[in-house]
């Protein structure tokens, strides 16, 4: 996967990653190579409960 759907918060990656056994290692956060970045799963699953974006 590329690049996660913004409004899905990257949806169906972690249910294939679960079923396949396959590690999330970087996601693409834009259209090029360089908007890769390492997959750090805390901070992924901070930033969808982060209270400051709900009141945005």
């Amino acid at each position: 996967m590329t690049k996660l759907d913004g409004t899905a918060k990257g949806g169906i990656i972690f249910a294939l990653a679960q079923q396949l056994g396959t590690p999330i290692r970087f996601i693409g956060v834009g259209e090029t190579l360089d908007d890769l970045r390492p997959f750090a799963a805390r901070e992924f699953v901070d930033a969808l409960f982060d209270r400051d974006d709900a009141a945005a």
